[in-house]
């Protein structure tokens, strides 16, 4: 097999594995060397200068030893195998980097004999690509579980970001659809990488993964709720220092009796899920005030932000010239760098609604949540007025712009009961419905 076609195979096999993530390192070139590595720098979509910037996401080998039920490469699943040997790889990404096709690479594998053979095979690619090239761009590896801890540190000092993919929400769904795994061999080399980060070794160069670790979920596989995958989240970015969890809508790639069968990926609650760990991660919210075991999904009619703020009526309206930066980051529409700018600007004159729109609110979202120096008696306290608002298609609003990035169907067309227009009054309805259930 010539190295094209298992460039094909094994780039196709790793479509499924999250990596469009900021690098978050900073590596100047240098004479001698290859390549470079900036923290903006971010796989598949634009970094904060404009540039549009990639990364050669491949797998080592899809010939697997594991029976994963929901995984494309699964060994029992009749699909084209390949194995790059660390020579052909090295080889490979340079050539691509030279080209100007990547910035940098993104390596996983299927495990192949055992974690260990594998990983070092991965740890020698990279070992190539440091020593013999030179290689100072950025570099993103998957270690595996049940991986030596030997390798595992290897592998942190010769990638930028390092992540094992957790993939199932709960032991008993790892137990169920990847009997190979175990809570153990996944936590373990995730609490090793915790201990390894921000750690030197000889040279300022083998920093221990300086751009952190991450981790996978797989959303839909499985029955957890998204009550109980936020709070695995949340604990991963406590105890784990988590830089990124990952959410991953689950793609029916196999038939199976212990998968659920989806007439497509369930695309629109993982877009609430990021949504949701952003309010954790960035807005000070805590899990329970987000969902509950009461109310354990997120709203597909509204975003985390707004359905918290009307489950939470004697919260609001609040006075954007008087409330604190915590209560500020709770009104939908503003968010942590307009909060900085209502914070400075408000020292100076009493802010009405067109400073807001000057300083980034999205007023469409905030209105109806705030006092302002100009609008003193607060916004129309009708739950249904104000959901009927925030979800009309004829208005530019939290709707639209959530879901633009989904193919086929955009915007509330996307959501349960928008077929067409008249599906508008039964969508409000559940709309109105489904907050009442969380309140």
């Amino acid at each position: 097999m010539d190295l094209m076609e298992k460039l094909t195979i094994l780039t196709d096999s790793a479509k499924y594995d999250v990596a469009c993530t900021s690098s978050g390192v900073d590596r100047p070139g240098k004479s001698g060397s290859v390549g470079s590595a900036v923290a903006a720098g971010i796989c598949h979509t634009f970094a904060s200068d404009g540039r549009c910037v990639s990364l050669l996401k491949v797998l080592m080998s899809n010939i697997c030893e594991y029976d994963c039920v929901y995984c494309v490469n699964r060994r029992s699943n009749d699909v084209p195998r390949a194995a790059f040997t660390a020579q052909e790889l090295a080889d490979l990404t340079i050539a691509f980097y030279r080209r100007n096709y990547i910035e940098g690479l993104f390596l996983s594998s299927a495990v192949t004999h055992s974690p260990d053979v594998t990983m070092e095979r991965m740890v020698q690619t990279l070992a190539l690509l440091r020593g013999q090239y030179g290689f100072r761009g950025y570099i993103h590896a998957k270690a595996l579980p049940g991986a030596s801890p030997e390798l595992i540190n290897r592998l942190g000092l010769l990638a930028d970001r390092i992540s094992i993919n957790i993939e199932l929400p709960s032991e008993l769904s790892l137990n169920r659809l990847a009997p190979h795994k175990t809570r153990r061999a996944i936590l373990g080399p995730m609490g090793q990488i915790t201990q390894n980060i921000g750690e030197k070794g000889e040279k300022r160069e083998k920093k221990f993964a300086p751009a952190g670790q991450a981790t996978q979920l797989i959303i839909g596989a499985s029955p957890e709720t998204d009550y109980q995958i936020l709070r695995l989240a949340d604990g991963l970015y406590n105890r784990y220092r988590m830089r990124r969890v990952f959410y991953s809508a689950y793609v029916p790639v196999v038939e199976n009796s212990l998968l659920p069968v989806l007439s497509a990926p369930p695309l629109l609650r993982e877009h609430r899920l990021y949504q949701a760990d952003f309010l954790m991660r960035f807005y000070d919210f805590a899990v329970d005030e987000i969902l509950s075991e009461s109310a354990p999904s997120l709203s597909p009619y509204l975003d985390p932000k707004c359905n918290w703020a009307l489950c939470n009526p004697q919260r609001f309206p609040m006075d954007v010239n008087r409330v604190s930066k915590l209560d500020l980051l709770r009104i939908p529409g503003i968010g942590p760098r307009s909060a900085e700018r209502i914070l400075v600007a408000r020292r100076h004159t009493r802010l009405t609604t067109a400073d807001l729109k000057r300083l980034g609110v999205v007023l469409n979202r905030a209105q109806h949540f705030i006092i302002t120096a100009d609008c003193t008696t607060g916004p129309d306290a009708n739950c249904e007025a104000v959901i009927r608002a925030l979800m009309d298609p004829g208005v530019r609003n939290v709707g639209i712009e959530q879901l633009s990035m989904f193919s086929g169907q955009t915007g509330p067309a996307a959501l349960p009961g928008f077929a067409d227009a008249h599906g508008w009054p039964t969508a409000i309805e559940e709309a109105v419905a489904c907050l009442k259930s969380a309140q």
